[in-house]
């Protein structure tokens, strides 16, 4: 029989492929044809009749909460991913040394990230709070107009506050990432450039940056599809507030489909999302397989 003579290999990728198709393939396309109909769940336990495009038609010409989640988006996704580039970058260059104190605070630096969005999110949501949050004390004792402030009924503090939380949590992970740039830069350029007088400034300016960069674009597309997406941090600690402030494009297609529930809008809204990050990932592949 045929079957007998299938190559081994296939049938070893056979459970990873049904996998893929039961938890990706199929969820995509139902998905899809979803944002192509119109359903009230809270009318009916069924998708109604066929809207073709119109729901995504609606989103994206007249429906301003949707525009304004998209420009809450980006402003979140350019902070997000500037600072933890900053950070990353800074803290890397502190941490390539060699010794058994850099070393520990290496492990160390990976607690943040295996910790969940969601448990950071309420943390921050704790230290922040006006009468008895230690992060709120301490930043109105180093900066007075900050003392006193509920940060969560601000729109631009809350912004900050919802950037602080997933830098503190990506942060460490992009570091690790800089941390492996920076060992894979042969150390006799930057002796050489020290040799020919070069201080630690220039160093890093002429010689270590430029060689750098490859992965310093890497860690900045992987944070933007992960910024793209962030919703349990926002939803723990701000849920999106106040107003729509802080409400990401991401938390706009729960709040939609699970506030509202308006299936087929709230699908059509996440397709936006998902080609955004289609394209996003696409650039991030061409980039990889070109180095």
């Amino acid at each position: 029989m045929r079957w007998r003579n299938t190559p081994p290999w296939v049938w070893l990728l056979t459970p990873a492929l049904v996998f893929v198709l039961a938890m990706a393939v199929f969820p995509l396309a139902y998905s899809f044809l979803l944002s192509l109909r119109e359903w009230k769940l809270a009318q009916t336990d069924s998708p109604g009749a066929w809207v073709g495009m119109s729901n995504y038609v609606s989103l994206l010409t007249d429906d301003p909460e949707f525009l304004d989640s998209v420009k809450v988006t980006a402003v979140f996704v350019f902070w997000d991913v500037l600072v933890t580039l900053i950070f990353a970058l800074g803290v890397g260059l502190l941490l390539k040394r060699e010794g058994k104190i850099f070393s520990i605070a290496r492990v160390l630096l990976l607690l943040p990230f295996v910790m969940s969005p969601a448990v950071i999110g309420i943390s921050f949501k704790f230290f922040l709070n006006a009468e008895y949050g230690i992060l709120q004390y301490l930043l109105g004792w180093f900066i007075p107009a900050l003392e006193g402030k509920v940060w969560l009924s601000d729109s631009t503090l809350s912004m900050i506050a919802v950037v602080a939380s997933d830098v503190w949590h990506w942060a460490p992970y992009m570091t690790l990432v800089m941390l492996g740039g920076l060992a894979s830069i042969p150390k006799e350029t930057e002796e050489a450039a020290r040799v020919d007088g070069a201080g630690p400034i220039r160093v890093f300016w002429d010689v270590t940056l430029p060689q750098l960069w490859p992965v310093i674009a890497i860690v900045a597309i992987l944070k933007t599809v992960f910024a793209l997406k962030a919703f349990d941090t926002i939803y723990t600690l701000s849920n999106g507030g106040p107003g729509t402030s802080t409400q990401t494009l991401a938390y706009y297609i729960y709040n939609t489909a699970f506030g509202y529930y308006d299936m087929g809008y709230a699908a059509a809204a996440a397709y936006i999302l998902t080609a955004t990050l289609l394209c996003v990932a696409m650039f991030y592949l061409r980039l990889v397989l070109k180095k």
